[in-house]
């Protein structure tokens, strides 16, 4: 269950790709600006004393204000999670006195992070922001237009991608709070919360009662952290009663995972799964069994467990990763760290049956990009590959039906090249629209679309690539160029996307906005959205091309 994706940049975005659209920068007289707009131009930037501060449950805090939006980084939402807290359900946060800086991104949970070499076109691409590591890692970073004003904005929080194992709240650029805040009056937050190991090692087998939970705290933390916004986000401006989650890839099954346990109905309203979705929580036994081996790995008794909780985590890591390598080769079930249907936590039903009376019932967006797994970013010779060329790349993972499907997607999209008809099979919507099927069950308005915009980065080759789409949706392609490009022509688009995303975290509905009538997605007809130059609706597109898949 270990995906991957996503360095840290230190800097508080000041420039002019950084702040985003319509933003201004200061310019001293000697740059030759008329004195009317030097005079009529005021900091870009403040910080002081009695400016930007709030009040949460635990003291004060203070932040910034940047190009107008009230800033708030790295608050704990729960205590530090090392020692006698590793493994454990998130404690409560411990009041400070006085004012507590709020100006600087939380640690990131412990993990192996992303190449980040010169040489490393994914750290060009993606901007892996990271910077210290460390299981105080519980925190919250808050963008608002205004704090105690009773304005009860929408609330939009972001769980972070990385699969289950990586990542963090600013990981790439694209995830950057500010635009939409501005933009939608919406008050944005993100988390870091335990991941991984530290998350979701299973020891309830061997550890008795004191570890009962513990292979699943690092949902646990999300949870805490909801709970956080619901008693502290109306002292930042947002509404308490209309909050909507929102992640991509590892982020989008986080949404669903949150949004099937009892725990959070009341705190969450709405959800936004992008490139990535689930209907079901991990076996329990085969998370207990690598937890034995954990155990075993380090050569302890279960008398012996609480030595886990005192190893430096750079050490667990190493050895929690080797026991799960080890459990895999050894031909036993699947081995990996995720959530676990503990029948207690997450279900041990299918996620969204319907028939759960404690699970929450809220409208959902689902959205895939075109060409989720491109093939051909760093191998330009593949651009000219033929539709046979394309079979034969397919047939081992394929075998003999790998002619027909590849006829049957260039039959579905003919003004896709032989590349892009590669791409789309590999990226199917296959288990998307099966699990927007699954939700329908409740009742609750489910929304699909499908990303297709192409940047023209790499010569064109990157395609709609996962996790493309996410500056668009949080009108950030001008700060993030690497994935968009920046300019007219991504914005344009970004600014219809923005529209329905917050319309959605306002209403529930995505409709009222630049893009066409969206309507609710069905079993029969399969309704998504397209995004791209040209935005249009249509009918499951590429059903009759899945298909062959399924033959």
């Amino acid at each position: 269950m270990t995906i991957n994706r996503r360095n840290f940049v230190k800097s508080l975005g000041l420039g002019s790709a950084a702040i985003g659209v319509g933003s201004l920068t200061s310019l001293s007289s000697c740059t030759g600006v008329p004195a009317a707009a030097e005079e009529s131009d005021g900091p870009v930037l403040q910080i002081g004393d009695n400016i930007a501060l709030a009040d949460t449950d635990c003291g004060k805090v203070k932040g910034f204000i940047l190009n107008g939006i009230y800033t708030y980084l790295g608050i704990p939402y729960a205590a530090d999670a090392s020692g006698k807290n590793r493994f454990m359900p998130p404690q409560k946060m411990e009041p400070w006195e006085g004012v507590r800086p709020a100006v600087f991104y939380g640690n990131s949970s412990p993990q192996t992070v992303y190449d980040r070499s010169t040489t490393s076109y994914s750290a060009f691409v993606d901007h892996w922001n990271f910077d210290e590591i460390s299981e105080n890692c519980l925190t919250i970073n808050v963008w608002t237009p205004a704090v105690a004003d009773s304005a009860n904005r929408p609330v939009l929080v972001w769980l972070h991608g990385g699969g289950w194992s990586k990542g963090n709240g600013i990981e790439q650029d694209g995830y950057h709070g500010e635009n939409i805040s501005r933009l939608g009056n919406v008050v944005y937050c993100s988390i870091n919360h335990r991941l991984g190991s530290f998350g979701f090692s299973d020891f309830s087998s061997v550890g008795g009662e004191k570890y009962k939970d513990s292979g699943n705290v690092g949902v646990l933390d999300m949870v805490a952290a909801l709970q956080w916004i619901h008693n502290n986000i109306a002292n930042f401006g947002g509404d308490p009663g209309n909050v909507t989650i929102m992640g991509q890839s590892g982020g989008g099954s986080k949404v669903c995972t949150l949004a099937t346990m009892p725990a959070v109905k009341g705190l969450v309203h709405k959800g936004v799964a992008l490139s990535g979705s689930s209907t079901s929580g991990g076996n329990k036994e085969n998370a207990q069994k690598l937890g034995e081996m954990i155990l075993q790995e380090a050569g302890l008794k279960p008398s012996e467990i609480d030595k886990l909780q005192e190893m430096p985590w750079e050490e667990y890591l190493e050895l929690a990763d080797k026991a799960s390598r080890k459990m895999a080769e050894s031909g036993g079930p699947r081995a990996g760290f995720g959530p676990i249907a503990d029948g207690v936590h997450i279900p041990k039903e299918q996620y969204f049956a319907g028939n759960l009376p404690d699970e929450p019932v809220i409208p959902m967006i689902f959205c895939t990009t075109f060409h989720e797994s491109n093939p051909n970013r760093d191998d330009a010779s593949l651009e000219a590959i033929t539709l046979d060329g394309v079979a034969e790349k397919l047939s081992p993972r394929y075998g003999e039906k790998a002619k027909a499907v590849v006829e049957a997607y260039a039959k579905a999209f003919p003004e896709n090249k032989p590349i892009e008809i590669w791409a789309k099979i590999v990226s199917s919507r296959a288990g998307v629209v099966k699990n927007a099927n699954i939700k329908l069950k409740q009742g609750a308005p489910v929304y699909v679309a499908w990303f297709g915009f192409c940047s023209p980065l790499f010569d064109g080759r990157l395609r709609a690539f996962h996790c493309s789409d996410i500056s668009f949706w949080f009108y950030n392609t001008d700060r993030m160029i690497t994935h968009s490009g920046g300019g007219a022509r991504p914005r344009k688009l970004s600014k219809k996307m923005a529209g329905a995303l917050i319309n959605f975290v306002k209403t529930g509905d995505p409709n009222g906005g630049e893009l066409p009538q969206w309507p609710v997605f069905t079993e029969a007809n399969g309704e998504t959205m397209v995004l791209n130059d040209v935005c249009e609706v249509k009918n499951d597109p590429d059903r009759e091309a899945r298909k062959a898949l399924e033959a």
